[in-house]
């Protein structure tokens, strides 16, 4: 596996640099070292915690970025997702669940930017770690997402994912290249004008090879 780099060495960061905020992670047991001093930033009505961040995006240059994502799981619908099935086409994989306020607001952005863009070739792809059936689905309906979501309540997705670049909040959302690789990640909820943007680099960028 390749070696995740920061924005120090191959990356670039654009807005404010943060401090890793593990405190969601910890809360659901997705990642391992979390410790009792880790940051609360807020909860839902329900108590669990989420961390909110400011949208930080970091992009990797060519020849800097890690993967192929392997990222597989069994959807809300009972459908089978696998993200290497879409090798040489564009794809956004965004982490949530219905309770997160970050979530709930950059959901306009996500299902805008599905329904626009699909018929170019790009798949969009949720985790949900947290949710049942009936609360995802709920939340589908509520705002029309069009794309599927895999049920992760065992982590499997997520640590495929936290295995090739850092997951550090939620909502997360990753752009993968053509070849699967890593181009670039959104810690927060999203900037809709600034994914519709990354998605249009990778598109205009090179045809995927074979490897």
């Amino acid at each position: 596996m390749k070696r995740v780099r920061g924005a120090g060495d191959g990356g670039q960061a654009a807005g404010r640099r943060l401090a890793a905020g593990p405190a969601l992670a910890c809360a659901l047991g997705l990642l391992a070292g979390c410790g009792a001093g880790a940051p609360h930033v807020g909860t839902t009505g329900s108590g669990t915690s989420y961390e909110s961040v400011d949208g930080t995006t970091t992009t990797w240059a060519a020849g800097h970025r890690t993967g192929p994502v392997e990222v597989r799981g069994t959807a809300f619908d009972g459908t089978m997702q696998d993200v290497t099935a879409w090798r040489g086409e564009v794809v956004v994989i965004n982490t949530w669940y219905a309770a997160c306020p970050p979530c709930r607001a950059e959901s306009g952005d996500l299902v805008s930017l599905a329904n626009d863009l699909a018929s170019k070739g790009v798949h969009v792809l949720g985790i949900d770690p947290v949710d049942d059936a009936a609360t995802a689905q709920a939340f589908a309906r509520t705002f029309a997402v069009p794309y599927p979501s895999i049920k992760d309540t065992d982590g499997s997705a997520v640590a495929a994912l936290q295995g090739v670049v850092p997951v550090d909040a939620t909502p997360t959302t990753v752009v993968l290249d053509r070849q699967g690789d890593v181009y670039s990640r959104i810690l927060g909820a999203v900037d809709g004008p600034t994914l519709r943007a990354l998605v249009g680099d990778v598109l205009a960028g090179p045809a995927a090879t074979a490897g």
